[in-house]
């Protein structure tokens, strides 16, 4: 029976290196380019009033914006969480 789930083609790259091929680049982001993004969304999250991005958009924030945080010091990433998500509340609050 054949396997249904697509090809890991990440797999597949860095397997490659077993036959004399390069090996894969190694895919990480930027810690740096992370922080300044979950800052600019905590700073427009704290200069609002009231939510400033539609519902879709805000629930989108809310699943990435931890995400982005794990490429930071843990200690660091932790109090930007908590950050944003005290400013997440005040905002329902205020809707």
């Amino acid at each position: 029976m054949a396997d249904l789930d697509p090809p890991d083609r990440l797999q597949w790259g860095r397997q490659l290196e077993l036959f004399g091929g390069e090996p894969a680049p190694a895919y990480g982001l930027d810690p740096n380019e992370m922080r300044a993004q979950c800052y600019a969304l905590l700073a427009e999250a704290r200069a609002a009033e009231t939510m400033p991005w539609p519902p879709l958009r805000a629930r989108l924030h809310r699943l990435l914006f931890p995400q982005m945080t794990f490429w930071l010091p843990e200690e660091e990433g932790a109090q930007l969480r908590f950050d944003f998500e005290t400013e997440m509340a005040r905002l329902d609050a205020a809707a």
